[in-house]
């Protein structure tokens, strides 16, 4: 009987993004009686101007094809790139080129969720596709009989996304479903580590729409030419060595000055940013004798840090670093740990959580750990935490009660760098012998300043 069966369940394709909003939003779809779908939306190809270690989309598919296999639902990925680049990228230069700023993510959610995607789900013999937006919709018939669809506020006073969604039609409302609309982000994580999510602990993508972030100058710096400033670093042309080697690069790789930064090979394009082993040939004119020479392009990279670490000019200097940076990974925020580490906490806390907490905390810590794991547990840490209370034990009889394990080594002080390194030798635990301080009465006890 087709849809008229009573044993037939809505079909429902839902935009896994590789996050936990979209992830818990299938879940619940799943718990609804609905057959689930999961798709991932490849939006976009060029990683030049993607900050990699904030949303990476291969490493996103890849949770969206784990969350997946937990649910037990089909996954596919599907190529949007390139309408996503004729409909919101394109539209995202024409804008700026106006002098007007963009929002890419409300056109994203109009021309490419909502209407490509929303094609092929139904290409797929869908109902409804479905997202992980904290939104809600209802309906009601007006006097002609029509039933007409509203947009409603997510119920998350912090996560409201209704704003992103607010230029869908009457028929993309009919066929969207937001399951977790009704919602508390906490909540969404709630559930999502009771079923053992794998992104249950995954930070909030803040890039574009299924993209990831991008650093926005670079993504519109791409549209310049080399001539009109398309490296940020060397600005517009000048007649400078640095510029005459491009134009000796351009010649091996076929591009010109005046060509966008879009428009060169990568392989043209490593070679510019990091320099590589091949020489190219220079002509040198010198009282109407020619020579010609081998240079090796070191790269704009290396030529930035070089100047970093070389010159004596401050103003250099301060310009170079313009162009150098030092940022924690967003995923594990600076712990230097695979996310599948964080994942798993003892007491409400995890490794990161417990390197960030000071010495005396950490002690404390240890001392009451055994209230919390079982006859078993306690069998397996035993040796391990007797080790590390004793070393903590340490570094507290040395007066670093106020330091934390993820405390850089290049942020101590010559006198915590020595009381750590007495701590290492106290914990040796050699006899017969004999410590002699420099200076004791600095920094080792305030009381012993008293």
């Amino acid at each position: 009987m087709g849809r008229q069966d009573l044993n037939y369940k809505p079909k429902v394709v839902v935009g896994l993004s590789g996050g936990v909003d979209s992830s818990v939003a299938a879940y619940l779809l799943q718990q609804q009686g609905y057959e689930v779908i999961g798709l991932f939306m490849r939006n976009w190809n060029d990683a030049s101007v993607i900050l990699e270690d904030e949303c990476p989309w291969i490493d996103d598919s890849r949770d969206a094809l784990m969350v997946a296999e937990k649910l037990g639902i089909p996954f596919q990925v599907i190529d949007l790139s390139e309408t996503y680049k004729e409909r919101i990228v394109d539209y995202m230069f024409n804008e700026y080129e106006l002098g007007r700023t963009p929002n890419p993510d409300v056109l994203c959610n109009r021309e490419i969720k909502f209407d490509v995607f929303l094609k092929a789900a139904m290409g797929l013999g869908a109902d409804f596709v479905a997202t992980g937006h904290y939104v809600r919709k209802d309906s009601f018939i007006n006097e002609e009989g029509d039933e007409i669809f509203r947009l409603l506020r997510g119920v998350d006073p912090n996560k409201d996304q209704s704003y992103f969604l607010c230029q869908l039609n009457q028929y993309q409302l009919s066929k969207a479903l937001f399951p977790i609309g009704e919602l508390l982000k906490p909540k969404v994580r709630e559930i999502a580590h009771e079923i053992d999510l794998s992104t249950a602990a995954k930070k909030d993508s803040q890039g574009l729409c299924f993209i990831g972030k991008v650093s926005l100058p670079d993504f519109l710096q791409q549209k310049l030419s080399i001539k009109n400033g398309g490296f940020a670093p060397l600005g517009e042309y000048k007649s400078s060595w640095i510029f005459k080697q491009l134009e000796i690069i351009g010649e091996k790789f076929s591009f010109t000055l005046a060509d966008s930064v879009e428009s060169i090979s990568e392989d043209a394009m490593e070679v510019i940013l990091h320099g590589g082993k091949e020489k190219f040939s220079v002509e040198s004119k010198t009282l109407g004798i020619t020579k010609e020479y081998k240079i090796e392009f070191e790269g704009i990279s290396h030529f930035i840090k070089n100047q970093y670490d070389e010159s004596q000019s401050t103003s250099i200097k301060r310009w170079a670093k313009e162009f150098m940076d030092e940022i924690d990974c967003p995923e594990c925020e600076g712990s230097r740990l695979k996310k599948e580490a964080l994942y798993f906490k003892i007491h409400e806390k995890n490794i990161a959580d417990l390197s960030q907490i000071d010495i005396s905390e950490l002690n404390e810590w240890f001392l009451n750990l055994d209230e919390n794991l079982s006859d078993k547990q306690k069998a397996i840490a035993v040796e391990i935490t007797k080790e590390i209370k004793a070393r903590s034990q340490f570094l507290l009889d040395v007066g670093l009660n106020y330091l934390s394990l993820n405390r850089s080594s290049k942020s101590l002080s010559g006198g915590e760098a020595q009381r750590i390194r007495l701590a290492t030798q106290i914990g040796s635990q050699l006899v017969g012998v004999l410590y002699i301080l420099d200076e004791p009465s600095i920094g080792l006890h305030q009381r012993d300043n008293e």
